[in-house]
This record gives C-alpha cells, sequence and structure tokens, in this order.
C-alpha cells in the first residue's frame, strides 16, 4: 500500500470577498487540497462558498502567470510575454513621460484593498512620493465612504458590538450564510440570545424574514425614513439628554429640521405607514442598547451623505455611540502601525493635493474634505491621518474618469488598475470605456483577462490570498489582527502588488521610501511596535483581537473640530454645504421608463465581477437573474427563464427572468458585476460584458449623484424591461 502523503495546516486570511475570514488550508505537494474553518471558537462559523472554492479559482486553467504586453490595438486581444524586468521599465519609462509632459497628478489609480490585500500602504506611498493625489476604489461606493462620512460628525467609524447588543437595524443589507457570512453568524447569535432585528428593505429579503419588525420603504429613501425616526426621538423624548446637553452641538438646528418630517410626511415618501415608522423608532430607542451595522445600500443614493449622518445621529441621540451592545469606536489595533502609517500622505505637496480630481465638485472624501479632521484626529487618536477602510483621501471616480477621457478639468493620461475591474465597478461604463482607450499607458494587476484587462497596455499576473503572508486589520476599522501565513508559493511568475509596487519605485527613485525587500519585511516593520517579527506574531496567535474599552471621548472627546458630535457639521459647513442633513428625491419614473431599478443584487456565488470562471460556482449561478414581481413579470409577458432587456437613459443590460413573490410591484432588481470569461474577448465584446454588465445602466449626471461625495444613485431610478433574444452565442 502507498503511504499517505503528509498534510500540513496553514492560518489564511479570505480575500474572496470583503469579509475577511480567518480559515485553514490543508496543503500536500505544494497544492491546496481542502480549505476550512479554524477552530478559534467566536470565528469557526466563518466560511462561504467562495472561501471553500478559492483553491480552484486560483488553480483554474486560465489564471494569469506571466506578464503580457500588448502588441496589436488596444483591445485587439494580441498580446507577447515579456519579463518582470522589461514590463517594469517600460511602464517605468513611460510614465515618467506622462509625468514630466502633463504632471503627476495626470497619473491615477484604482484599487481595492480586499482583492490587493498585501500592498500595506505601497500604492498610495508610491503616488504620494510621485506627487499624484489621484488614487481612488470601490470604496468610494461601498464602506469607504460610509467611513469618511461618519468621521464628519464623531471622528470615527464605529463597529457593532453583535454580542452584547438587544436590538439590531438593518438598512437592506441582507447578510446571508454565503454573503457577508460573519455579519450573518453574529446577527443570527444575537436573535438566538433574544435581540429584536429591524430590518428595511422594499423587498421581504432573507433577513426580513427573520425580522421582528419589517418596513418595506421605497427604494433610495432611506434619508427621509432616517428624518422620521429621529423627528420620533425628539419629539417624544426618548433620547439621552445628558448625552445631547454635554456632547454634541446642533440638536437645536437638527431639531428645527427634523420637524419637517414627521412620520405621516415620511410615510408618503417611503410608502412606510406612520404608526409602524413610530414603533420602529421606539423599539431602536427604548429596546437597547442598539446598534446599526453598515450598510452598502444607504452608500449608493442621491441623500447618501445626510443618511449616513443621521444613521450617526440616531446611534448619538440614544446613548448607543460607544458603549456595551452599541456601536464602538475601535481606533488603530495596538501593537502595530496601520496602513495609513504607510502611505506618507505629509509626503505629497499641499499644491497637488489641491488638485485632486473631485475636490470642487464632491470633496467630501478628499483631501479638502477631511483637512479640518486632521488636528481633532491627531488629538484623540494619535495621527493626523486616518484612512479607515481606506474611505479617506480619494479622487472622486466620475471626476477622474471625466479628466480621462476628456481632459478636463485637465488630463490624465496614464492609470492604473489593481485588482478591481475597473470597467464595470463604477457607474457610467461607456465612460469609463472611453476614458481608458484615451490613455497613453494603462496598466492592469490582475488574477485573470477581466474585461479592464482586454483593454490594457501591460496585464501583470498576480498572487492570490493563499500565497502570500498577510497581516490584516480589519482595514484599519474592524477590532483585531489576524495573520495569514502564506500556505503555497504563487505559480508561474505571479507576483503580489507590493513587489510591483517597489519595483516601480527603484525604476523611479524612490528606492529610499521602499526599503523592504519583500512584504514579510514590510509585515516586520508593521508588527515593529510590538517588538515581535512576523512569524512570531503568526505562530503565537493568528487572532488577536483588541481589549474592549467603551466612552472613549470622556478622556479626549470627539475627533472633530468641536470635539463634540456635529449634528450641525461645522466640516460641510466649510465647504459650502448644507450642515443639516436633508433628504433629496432622486429622478422618478415617467411614460418611457415606467419602473424603479434597483442596480447591485449580490449573489452568493461571486463577489462584484469575480469568480464567474470557476466551474463550481457557476453551476450553482449559471446565469444573470434579474428580479421582477408576479404583476410586473405578468404585465411585460415575462415568465421565469425569460431574457429581458433592461434600459435606462444611460444603457442597456439583458438577464434572465426570476419571478419573486417577495419582490414589491414597480421595482426591478438586477445583478452586479456579470460577464462570462468563456466567451469571445476583446473590446468588440468584453467577454460578455457589453451585454451583461449592469455599469452600463448606471448614469453619473448631478441628478444622480450625491452631492458632497459624488456617488451615484444606484438605488432606485427609472428604467424600462422588455422581452429580448437570448444574448449568448450560439
Amino acid at each position: 500500500m502507498t503511504a499517505a502523503l503528509p498534510t500540513s495546516e496553514k492560518f489564511v486570511v479570505c480575500a474572496s470577498c470583503d469579509a475577511g475570514c480567518i480559515l485553514k488550508a490543508e496543503v500536500r505537494e505544494g497544492r491546496v487540497v481542502r480549505i476550512k474553518t479554524t477552530d478559534i471558537p467566536p470565528l469557526r462559523e466563518n466560511i462561504c462558498i467562495k472561501g471553500v472554492y478559492a483553491a480552484r479559482n486560483f488553480a483554474h486553467p486560465d489564471r494569469l502567470l506571466y506578464p503580457q504586453r500588448r502588441v496589436g490595438e488596444r483591445g485587439s486581444g494580441k498580446w507577447e510575454r515579456v519579463t518582470w524586468d522589461a514590463a517594469l521599465d517600460d511602464i517605468a519609462d513611460r510614465l515618467r513621460r506622462v509625468v514630466e509632459r502633463h504632471g503627476p497628478e495626470a497619473f491615477a489609480v484604482s484599487n481595492s484593498p480586499w482583492n490587493t490585500c498585501g500592498e500595506h500602504g505601497s500604492c498610495r506611498r508610491f503616488m504620494n512620493l510621485l506627487g499624484s493625489p489621484n488614487w481612488m476604489s470601490g470604496v468610494a461606493l461601498c464602506a469607504g465612504n460610509t467611513a469618511a462620512i461618519n468621521r464628519m460628525v464623531y471622528g470615527w467609524f464605529p463597529f457593532p458590538d453583535f454580542n452584547q447588543t438587544n436590538c439590531i437595524v438593518l438598512f437592506g443589507h441582507n447578510p446571508k450564510r454565503h454573503s457577508w457570512t460573519p455579519f450573518y453568524n453574529m446577527i443570527r447569535g444575537a436573535q438566538e440570545r433574544g435581540a429584536k432585528l429591524i430590518v428595511l428593505d422594499p423587498r421581504k429579503s432573507e433577513s426580513a424574514e427573520r425580522a421582528d419588525l419589517w418596513l418595506p420603504l421605497r427604494a433610495g429613501t432611506d434619508a427621509a425614513m432616517c428624518l422620521g425616526w429621529v423627528n420620533v426621538l425628539i419629539e417624544e423624548g426618548l433620547y439621552d439628554r445628558d448625552f445631547v446637553a454635554k456632547w454634541t452641538v446642533g440638536f437645536d438646528e437638527l431639531r428645527a429640521r427634523v420637524a419637517e418630517y414627521p412620520p405621516e410626511r415620511v410615510a408618503a415618501i417611503t410608502g412606510v405607514e406612520a404608526d409602524l415608522i413610530r414603533t420602529a423608532a421606539r423599539l431602536y430607542a427604548t429596546g437597547g442598547p442598539s446598534v446599526i451595522p453598515w450598510t452598502p445600500i444607504t452608500d449608493q443614493q442621491v441623500s447618501s451623505t445626510s443618511a449616513i449622518r443621521l444613521q450617526c445621529t440616531l446611534r448619538a441621540l440614544t446613548g448607543n455611540l460607544d458603549v456595551p451592545g452599541g456601536d464602538v469606536f475601535t481606533g488603530h489595533m495596538p501593537g502595530m502601525l496601520s496602513e495609513c502609517d504607510l502611505e506618507l500622505h505629509d509626503a505629497l505637496p499641499e499644491a497637488q493635493k489641491a488638485k485632486q480630481l473631485g475636490t470642487d465638485t464632491h470633496p467630501a472624501f478628499t483631501y479638502r474634505g477631511t483637512a479640518a479632521l486632521a488636528g481633532p484626529t491627531e488629538r484623540v487618536w494619535g495621527t493626523r491621518y486616518a484612512n479607515v477602510v481606506h474611505g479617506s483621501y480619494m479622487a472622486s471616480p466620475p471626476d477622474v474618469f471625466r479628466a480621462m477621457a476628456h481632459g478636463t478639468p485637465y488630463p490624465v493620461k496614464a492609470f492604473f488598475s489593481l485588482g478591481n475591474n475597473t470597467l464595470m465597478g463604477f457607474a457610467n461604463m461607456r465612460l469609463i470605456y472611453e476614458a481608458l482607450l484615451a490613455q497613453d499607458l494603462f496598466v492592469v494587476h490582475e488574477l485573470v483577462m477581466t474585461p479592464t484587462a482586454q483593454l490594457a497596455d501591460y496585464v501583470l499576473p498576480g498572487d492570490s490570498w493563499l500565497e502570500r503572508p498577510h497581516l490584516w486589520d480589519g482595514y484599519g476599522w474592524i477590532p483585531f489582527a489576524q495573520a495569514s501565513e502564506g500556505a503555497i508559493d504563487p505559480p508561474g511568475e505571479c507576483r503580489g502588488v507590493y513587489d510591483f509596487w517597489r519595483g516601480l519605485a527603484v525604476r523611479m527613485g524612490f528606492a529610499e521610501q521602499f526599503p523592504w525587500r519583500t512584504v514579510e519585511e514590510v509585515l516586520d516593520h508593521r508588527l515593529s511596535p510590538s517588538g515581535q517579527t512576523f512569524r512570531q506574531f503568526a505562530a503565537a496567535t493568528p487572532f488577536f483581537p483588541a481589549p474592549p474599552a467603551y466612552r472613549k471621548y470622556e478622556r479626549a472627546g470627539f475627533a472633530t473640530p468641536s470635539g463634540k458630535v456635529e449634528l450641525a457639521s461645522s466640516v460641510l459647513a466649510g465647504l459650502g454645504f448644507d450642515p443639516l442633513p436633508y433628504y433629496r428625491e432622486a429622478p422618478q419614473p415617467d411614460a418611457e421608463y415606467p419602473l424603479l431599478l434597483f442596480v447591485g443584487v449580490r449573489d452568493d456565488e461571486y463577489f462584484h465581477s469575480g469568480q464567474r470562471h470557476v466551474e463550481e460556482l457557476r453551476k450553482r449561478k449559471p446565469l444573470p437573474m434579474m428580479y421582477l414581481s408576479e404583476p410586473d413579470a405578468r404585465d411585460l409577458g415575462l415568465a421565469a427563464g425569460d431574457w429581458a432587456e433592461v434600459a435606462t437613459r444611460t444603457g442597456t443590460m439583458k438577464a434572465q427572468t426570476e419571478v419573486r413573490p417577495d419582490m414589491p410591484r414597480g421595482l426591478v432588481r438586477v445583478p452586479h458585476g456579470w460577464w462570462m470569461p468563456e466567451t469571445a474577448p476583446g473590446k468588440e465584446h468584453l467577454s460578455g460584458a457589453w451585454d451583461f454588465a449592469d455599469g452600463q445602466l448606471c448614469g453619473d449626471g448631478e441628478d444622480l449623484l450625491d452631492r458632497e461625495q459624488g456617488v451615484p444613485h444606484l438605488k432606485g431610478f427609472p428604467c424600462r424591461v422588455r422581452p429580448c433574444a437570448d444574448p449568448r452565442p450560439k
């Protein structure tokens, strides 16, 4: 008999989505043969199908293994293999020419922190040394922007204490067993203890089915609902008078504003009965301690800034801020340097910060928008920069793409996309396509040949989270550190994003500012305050939670200009915006576009536009599915499985029909991030992106952008639906 091959186990932090679950990888003969949960009690249930099949993802035959350089027309699909040195030499030379001709601000980067775990601030570090302020990310539409707006109200982005809470409020977010799994498990655990659940969602989602109260609000009206809740709290005296008197500013002004939104008016706006609005607000205020977890839904509306601020206001008014069972401030992890500490924001001259795209139009998360928080952040948190969830000091994506495509207000001619499929990751895909084609230099660092990569000059093969050591601190937000040991070596010539930036930095004259030769040396540096190396930390404790502390504001106040919770924002007032939250109506259906569209359904099997090439996942969800109510499907002549075209004033996409009894009449939900890697590549087809990508539907005109942030309204705007032929190649 043949002896069984020895198997070793490594701790790894999954980056197949943005939840960062710590798992174990079983390794045999240099291959990961199984991915499973750990036996760490708080984390042992945290795994989803994306993590289970991750090894199959990274071992896929279509994995990029070697650097490739475009040799034909851009988007023609013609490539030649080159060495890393040849690629970096040419990229550095061409980037240098762009900077010499147009200035460093002509260089922009789109980077997603979860897909490129392992950069450890190297991207921003390189850009700040070069002199470019034009960094952006998908976090501009998801969590990062929430963090930036939270900082304006009380100086940090709190995290919910699910273990001790008695009431949870979900604004549209629908964590499931295979989607945001840790949140799902924490919410279910809290409910098993007896915690109440309030869900606000136009459809009766899985979370709404389990809720104690379900408020079926009209899509895109989160800010109005929050104004109604605050009205109830103030009018019925359900707020913490002592905290408000001592620790807030702007209460009287806020009281006057929310008086304009009694429950009856909010009912007319949201479609939820006034009595149910009152009942929900009372339960949140009196059934605590209560939490309002982050939600991607509120992130993406024309009144996003106001709605996020109002959720902050609800936490503060009810005494649920930085208390056991409430929403808790964490600060940076003790004993280690944050990624923000490595980003060298002070190296970027003020004159260059002032050139950041969006700084004049939508400044909320730009350098200008956060400048007033620098001193207070240092006073409270010990650093002038707090890039929580990477959501501060960003350029505005719509402004960047216009500069790339049209040269206004100045040209951007070199663009790097790292692990985020930029073409499909933001609103107005047609504009992004034009922007990418207009570049003098376009570089992609990726795992597979995405639609974005198909348009690049260089496609460089990245490593995966199974193949690199990493230290995860929850994006500077979640209160623990996790070690990912790196289970196997990268295949072919795949390299991590830190190696890419350091290789480019050496060629651009920044070698002294990138002294760490490997990513493990960076990890040792990050852990230097603790006196440990990365290997020592990983061997001793792969999971280190920060010790809890509460009411930290009593020691140093809040990290705002006033030192208090700013219910009326001095920061926004200084930027020329309304200091008080408000509700703004989005464009509504008309005769030509009679339905409301909700963009961004996340299939459990995939994260954004990733994993579509994994056979096991595609078998579970082979095609893009659009959700319709039974009456709407009947009126449109559609049955389950029929193909339909969804159209807006910006563009179209196609999907199969899924008729769902939980959908309200008049609302259409379309999935996010669909393309088909098995179909024809190149700019004419983009592997199905021209047929199936939801980014074509989303406009970015001023009527569809949040005024302060510039984020697009994706949760309720006009569309039409018509039957169509099966668009798949025969």
